[in-house]
């Protein structure tokens, strides 16, 4: 008996420090595979660019509208709307970084530069007094555009690296979306504190750092320099990106998970802002505090990092029409949770505000990401040899296209129900078109193709570079074979 019960503790010991160490391996052999410099940089870019730096910015934007510019809930998401137009021309920065090396590099010197864009755009904010909207809008923008661009410069890297190793496709999209939520979970954590204790200017001030991080990456990402490039032939590269882009967008498999893609998101109406001053001042809402609705958000961070561990865990394998059917099922019945608040039913049933709210952000993030991770694979996979960023930037384009639909449409849906920043009692209507409109998804999943997630979907032919076929895509030949090494 005490020797089994040994035996029983040690296999518990065993079974531990296996759940410890199993995440550092896991980095360590895409490290190895793939360079550290990859996966820090990944790291730096989603994790601390994107996720905690969006985790900051969201709630200190959304305070800085509300209470610095004083604009309605339709007119603050009319404007914020506009952030995604530096997303919405992401074909334009990958169409740079794969055609226009800089000093030899293809990469790092669009790193470097996001990086001062960002770090520029945050200070102007912060230091500058009184500022007005158009100049405030033009800030805000021009710091999108800078995480916008260092995102397409790693997105050209994870789709470089998955071309050249389709088994980590999936393990790639894990590592970003991992990154990126705990990034997220980070900065929404202590952004309602640090709004409340230095404002939303003082955030701004704040967010220069991980701009400068950015930096960081360009100056010790692993990439071979080119030697023979000629800048004459600029419009020529172009011109041929372009045709290839073309040619590739009206391969079937690849036009059908597009238009999927963007109706999927263009219908999931947003009125995020509509939600947020119903949360802050309805005098019959909740009326969080700044440091409640950053606690709000992280739990939301939370559920989107559960997320991306189940689909690594247990749905990375399994066919993408399957997945995205029951993610989207429940992606419309999670939306009525919020009905279920704004019409104060939870109290009804004895449940607080903030306790049904963050089960509400978590099971709704978490839905959302696994929504989500199966696309990004997906879209990984539809990206051909040597245009492969500027490809990659287009699909995401796309979805931000989709992005701005959404978000725009709701903004008109809340116009049109007179929410505004005393008057709530249409937002319940809102809430429910929103949530008929996410089933529609469903009823277009033909156009995804059911196929295995480990292999590839482009013909033979799009994923081989052509030897003198055009300057660029000897360039990435020359990436290849030193990946290779």
């Amino acid at each position: 008996m005490e020797e089994s019960q040994i035996e029983k503790r040690a296999n518990k010991g065993v079974g531990f420090m296996e759940f410890v160490t199993r995440p550092l391996q896991w980095f360590k052999m895409l490290g190895e595979e793939l360079h550290w410099s990859f996966v820090l940089g990944v790291v730096i870019v989603y994790g601390i660019s994107q996720g905690l730096g969006v985790g900051l910015s969201k709630v200190t934007t959304q305070y800085y509208m509300k209470d610095d510019q004083k604009l309605q809930p339709s007119q603050a998401q009319l404007y914020l709307g506009l952030l995604q137009i530096p997303w919405i021309v992401k074909p334009l920065w990958g169409l740079l970084t794969d055609t226009l090396p800089i000093l030899g590099y293809r990469r790092r010197p669009y790193f470097v530069f996001a990086g001062f864009l960002s770090i520029t755009s945050m200070l102007v904010l912060s230091l500058k007094k009184n500022l007005q909207l158009g100049l405030a809008l033009l800030s805000l923008i021009a710091g999108s555009a800078g995480i916008a661009i260092a995102d397409v410069t790693i997105d050209a890297c994870v789709t470089h690296n998955s071309i050249s190793h389709p088994s980590l496709a999936g393990d790639m999209q894990s590592l970003c979306g991992i990154s990126s939520s705990i990034g997220a979970l980070v900065g929404f954590s202590i952004s309602g504190f640090l709004v409340h204790i230095v404002g939303p200017k003082g955030v701004f001030g704040l967010l220069s750092i991980p701009a400068g991080l950015v930096i960081s990456v360009g100056i010790m990402l692993r990439e071979p320099r080119g030697h023979r490039f000629s800048y004459k032939g600029v419009n020529e590269k172009f011109l041929d990106a372009a045709k290839a882009m073309w040619t590739t967008l009206k391969c079937r498999d690849v036009w059908r998970p597009c238009l999927y893609m963007y109706i999927s998101l263009a219908v999931s109406l947003h009125i995020h802002e509509g939600m947020f001053y119903w949360y802050t001042d309805a005098k019959g809402g909740p009326s969080f505090s700044k440091e409640v609705v950053g606690s709000i958000f992280s739990v939301g961070a939370l559920g989107s990092l559960s997320g991306v561990l189940i689909y690594q865990s247990l749905l990375k394998n399994h066919p993408f029409r399957d997945i995205l059917f029951w993610s989207q099922l429940l992606y419309a019945a999670s939306g009525l949770l919020d009905l279920i608040l704004v019409l104060r039913i939870n109290l009804q049933i004895g449940l607080p505000d903030y306790f049904f709210v963050v089960i509400d952000e978590a099971i709704h993030k978490m839905i959302g990401r696994i929504k989500w991770m199966p696309l990004l694979v997906l879209s990984s996979k539809l990206c051909p040899a040597g245009i492969e960023g500027t490809f990659f930037a287009l699909l995401m384009s796309i979805d931000h296209v989709g992005m701005l639909s959404s978000t725009w449409a709701g903004s008109l849906i809340l116009h049109i129900l007179n929410v505004t920043r005393t008057e709530f009692d249409n937002l319940w209507m809102a809430i429910l078109i929103r949530s008929i409109l996410r089933m529609v998804p469903i009823g277009l999943l033909f156009l995804i193709p059911r196929t295995d997630p480990n292999s590839t979907i482009l013909p033979a032919e799009m994923l081989k570079t052509k030897k003198g076929e055009t300057e660029i895509l000897e360039m990435q030949s020359l990436v290849d074979s030193s990946l290779d090494e």
